[in-house]
This record gives C-alpha cells, structure tokens and sequence, in this order.
C-alpha cells in the first residue's frame, strides 16, 4: 500500500492525544489559584480518558463494549468542555485565546463520539 493509501483509522487516536497533550500544556500555564488546581485535575483526567477509552473501544470484545467505551468517550469529551470552560484564566486574552480552539475541540469530539454512537446503536 503506497503511502496516500494508507487507511485513517487510528486518526482519531491521534487527535484524542493531541487533545489531551493540549490541554495539559494549557493548564500549565493558568495562574496557580486553589480553584485552577483542583479543575486542572479533572480536565487533566477527562481529556486523557477521552483518549484512552477510544483506543479500548477499538480493542472491544463485543459490540455492547464498544458502545459503552464510546459513551465513555462523549461524556469524557463534554466532562472537558465543561471543566475548560471553568477554568480561573484571570482575563488573560493569550490564555483566552489558547482556551477557546479547546473547547471548540472539545465540542467536536463530543459531536463525533455522539455520531459513532448513533451509527453503531
């Protein structure tokens, strides 16, 4: 198989795991205020789940497996839109700035787990 035949299944690993490195790396630069860390850890537990619970979904044992790590996946996915939005940026536009595509990431992850989940019902 040539290079520009190589199939994109595992494209949406990739882009859980881009997602969740993102999302670290935007936690650690928020100003370090007790409410900031205690929402750093879920976002930082929600946006790695997302990831990791889609890789077992394509490692499922049954189809009831699959859609339950799905399920898993679209509500870790809105759980990190969710704690992203609460996060204490202090109005720091940069950090506005790098907030907003995490949550509109975020959102579309949601949508596409809820489209994984519609098709395979």
């Amino acid at each position: 198989m040539t290079q520009t035949q190589t199939p994109k299944r595992y494209d949406l690993e990739d882009r859980t795991f881009k997602f969740a490195k993102a999302v670290r790396a935007f936690v650690g630069k928020l100003p370090k205020t007790l409410a900031n860390i205690e929402d750093g850890r879920q976002v930082v537990r929600a946006c790695g789940s997302v990831g990791s619970n889609y890789i077992e979904a394509n490692e499922a044992l049954s189809k009831k497996d699959f859609v339950m790590r799905i399920k898993i996946c679209r509500k870790e996915a809105k759980e990190s839109q969710y704690w992203l939005r609460l996060m204490d940026t202090r109005e720091d536009q940069d950090l506005e700035d790098q907030r907003t595509p995490l949550v509109q990431e975020a959102l579309e992850l949601t949508k596409i787990f809820a489209s994984i989940l519609q098709k395979s019902q």
